[in-house]
């Protein structure tokens, strides 16, 4: 008997009747001897209507009252699988993120699992269910409900799959891992497997279908993801930590962002300590910054420019205009036209060219980089937003990335 572990994203479970083509997959499962826990995301837009109607009530949620709201997204669907389980016959229970013992830090929107207890869920699964466990979210010792932020659940589902020591598979609208997202390149191709490190890069530079911390839990505890399809039965794609094949082509796949703003900090004064200043406050309010450009000094003082989330900008803005004003700093800007394109290849650390191909292949379809980001596996290019389906797809060509899927 193997005890697996799977999860199904919003779009899987986004109607009754997609609802219940999830219960007869899992009673196929459990028919074939699997012990099954599952985790499942709030139905389609859910979450987006949520958010929509606290922004009916006020301009400034508080952060507690938006997490124990949006929680209620994934009970929905967990109950409603369950009843539809129940209702063929087959026996399940639905468990919050708290019934399932997932513990988590104080931070609201953006918790991080601390701990997972599956005391609970073993018993459940020693009682013949399946269990279905509202993705998302967890519970503070404080006994506070949480949300773990965007693709939570599939943080989630990588947790439990690490501490039931179980099989784990993410159910989603696509095939797999893909070497470019299809919508924007038609050439692109489904891979049969990826190391964790070269997914960790497509995830946190774009590809939207694994969420970055659920990749990075994974690679830590070792826990092997198959990312599949829940609307048909087709093979999928396997991230793993295990040797690969040496690939001719070191390119694995080309990642696209537009949840892109841009914070510049004119006039810094350069001096120790002054970076600190500003990014220590921004990590405190869980607001990620992951490129960070400093110019060269002139007079001793310097410009500094960031990049976080559109979501993060207003709140971010917030605290930097005051910090600027701290350290003496005359402005404080934002934009929002800007996106992000990356090539990811772990083979690309032990070959050369391929930073000069990049930025030939932009600049031949008439695209400016604005900022260039790097890491040993990574090339990272800020161009304008509206020039990202070109940029892809065009990268995708000439590191012909077809070639090693």
């Amino acid at each position: 008997m193997t005890l697996v572990v799977q999860k199904y994203g919003g779009t899987s479970v986004g109607s009754a009747e997609r609802i219940k083509a999830v219960a007869q997959r899992l009673i196929a499962r459990k028919t074939n001897g699997d012990q099954l826990v599952v985790v499942v995301s709030a139905m389609g837009d859910t979450t987006d209507d949520l958010v929509e109607l606290a922004a009916q009530m006020t301009d400034r949620p508080e952060a507690r009252e938006m997490d124990l709201l949006l929680s209620t997204g994934e009970i929905v669907s967990s109950t409603l699988l369950s009843m539809a389980l129940k209702h063929e016959g087959h026996p399940a229970v639905a468990l919050s993120g708290a019934q399932a013992g997932i513990g988590t830090d104080t931070r609201y929107g953006r918790a991080r699992i601390l701990k997972v207890d599956p005391a609970r869920v073993h018993r459940e699964l020693d009682a013949g269910n399946i269990v279905i466990v509202a993705g998302f979210q967890g519970i503070t010792e404080e006994m506070e409900l949480t949300t773990l932020g965007r693709g939570g659940s599939d943080t989630t589902a990588v947790a439990l799959a690490a501490a039931l020591k179980a099989r784990c598979e993410i159910y989603t609208d696509v095939e797999g891992i893909y070497t470019a997202d299809p919508r924007i390149c038609p050439d692109a191709q489904k891979l049969a497997e990826i190391s964790y490190e070269e997914m960790l890069e497509l995830a946190t530079w774009g590809a939207r279908v694994m969420h970055n911390r659920a990749v990075e839990l994974a690679s830590l505890y070792n826990v092997p993801i198959y990312v599949a399809s829940s609307f048909v039965e087709a093979p999928g794609t396997l991230i793993h930590g295990g040797p690969m094949m040496e690939q001719s082509n070191k390119v694995m796949g080309i990642a696209s962002d537009t949840d892109v703003a841009r914070i510049t900090i004119r006039g810094v004064p350069d001096q120790p300590g002054i970076a600190a200043t500003i990014f220590e406050p921004l990590g405190e309010n869980a607001i990620s910054v992951d490129t960070i450009v400093q110019n060269a000094s002139v007079e001793r003082l310097t410009d500094m420019t960031f990049t976080v989330s559109r979501s993060d900008l207003a709140k971010a803005m917030d605290l930097v205009r005051p910090l600027a004003e701290k350290i003496g700093a005359p402005e404080a800007m934002a934009d929002t036209h800007l996106a992000k394109v990356s090539i990811v290849g772990a083979g690309m650390t032990s070959a050369t060219g391929y930073a000069g191909r990049m930025f030939k292949t932009l600049f031949d379809a008439g695209i400016n980089i604005e900022l260039i980001t790097t890491s040993e596996i990574r090339i990272t290019c800020l161009i304008d937003e509206k020039d990202i389906p070109t940029a892809v797809r065009a990268l995708h060509k000439a590191f012909q990335v077809e070639q090693a899927a």
